[in-house]
């Protein structure tokens, strides 16, 4: 059987802001977003924050409008903002009691182009089973398997399964599975919580509990780690590092419960001899596929972007048993944009432009016996 792990970067839509060309375009639009929606949803607003507010509102585009060029303020009752006919911006609410809506990323649909790539790399992978990262819902990713995989001459999946996780912006993981891998038990992670409340799993941490056709059990578990991107760099390593420690956990349970066949795989957005990743790869029995004698990493140690080895961020990480079971691995980078001078790999014909990329990842995979 073939198991596999691909960051597909969503599918259909996608947050506006994360479409531009580069992060640091984006984060100052979602950075905004993320201090005016945490100010609307104060008990009460204080002259500052109203100050702040409008601040805000004037970055994100809603000076003249409910309507920016990446947000959307939906005001379905009550009172928050007037917009004088002489110009400018007035909070009228007091706090949030005041107004019923919510403040929205505004969507737009994945360059078709980019989207046909997605499907023709899956299809290429040719795997049994998938850990998907940034699938938007199981409709959405139902529907891209349904209709785009086999116009990309590839065959639909029998099983499709996402389970919603903690992210709002609709980045969650999931799992493609071949007829014949039923999916026999699924356990969430989603309220699982560190010392402090929040939220261990910036999406979830779901375990796919399968059943090969040989008969054998495998565990499968998808992880979307908290990126480097978004907030400061501190409480980002502690955050991937307490979801390391807690996926350590969950694993060495398992293999306390009987479970012999474990893969911990996903995009853990950190490089293997990171602190925050030690927990998981430095101190449980779990290995590194990309270290097994017959994986071929194809020529560079990365696996996002320029795929250096300062950019290895995903992972199939493997139990000791499952590790012995690999009889072939590799990496698909044909859906990737390779650079310009020179190109690093061989790409599908129709990527002429990097919008017309796949994904920024590569999609991994193993052969096991099993």
């Amino acid at each position: 059987m073939r198991l596999a792990a691909y960051n597909v970067e969503n599918l259909f839509d996608r947050a506006k802001a994360m479409n531009l060309d580069s992060w640091a375009e984006g984060k100052p639009i979602l950075t905004a977003f993320a201090k005016l929606n945490s100010l609307l949803g104060e008990i009460s607003y204080s002259t500052a924050d109203k100050r702040k507010m409008v601040e805000l509102m004037i970055e994100l585009g809603l000076e003249k409008s409910d309507k920016g060029p990446f947000v959307i303020l939906r005001r379905n009752h009550g009172g928050l903002v007037k917009r004088p006919r002489t110009g400018g911006l007035e909070i009228i609410a007091d706090g949030s009691a005041d107004w019923v809506g919510s403040l929205e990323l505004r969507d737009e649909p994945i360059d078709e182009n980019a989207v046909r790539n997605t499907a023709r790399v899956l299809a290429d992978l040719e795997a049994d089973v998938v850990g998907v990262i940034e699938a938007e819902n199981r409709p959405a990713l139902n529907e891209f398997n349904r209709i785009m995989i086999p116009a990309a001459g590839g065959t639909a999946f029998r099983h499709v399964m996402v389970i919603d996780g903690n992210d709002e912006r609709g980045i969650d993981v999931g799992l493609l599975c071949r007829e014949g891998f039923a999916i026999d038990v699924m356990r969430s992670h989603v309220d699982d919580r560190m010392a402090n409340g929040v939220e261990t799993f910036s999406r979830d941490c779901p375990e796919y509990h399968l059943t090969t056709p040989n008969g054998n059990r495998l565990v499968v578990m998808v992880n979307h780690f908290k990126s480097k991107g978004y907030g400061s760099l501190s409480s980002s390593e502690a955050r991937r590092k307490a979801q390391a420690q807690r996926v350590k956990e969950i694993y060495e349970g398992l293999i306390q419960q009987g479970e012999q066949f474990i893969a911990v795989v996903g995009d853990l957005n950190d490089t293997p001899d990171s602190i925050p990743l030690a927990p998981l790869i430095g101190t449980t029995t779990l290995k590194d596929a990309f270290k097994h004698p017959s994986f071929d990493n194809g020529g560079y140690p990365g696996t996002y972007d320029s795929c250096s080895a300062d950019k290895k961020i995903d992972y199939l990480l493997l139990s000791p048993k499952l590790f012995d079971k690999v009889i072939a691995g590799g990496v698909i980078r044909k859906g990737m944009w390779p650079g310009v001078r020179p190109k690093k790999w061989d790409v599908y014909d129709e990527i002429v432009e990097k919008r017309d990329g796949a994904s920024d990842h590569a999609a991994i995979w193993v052969d096991v016996d099993l």
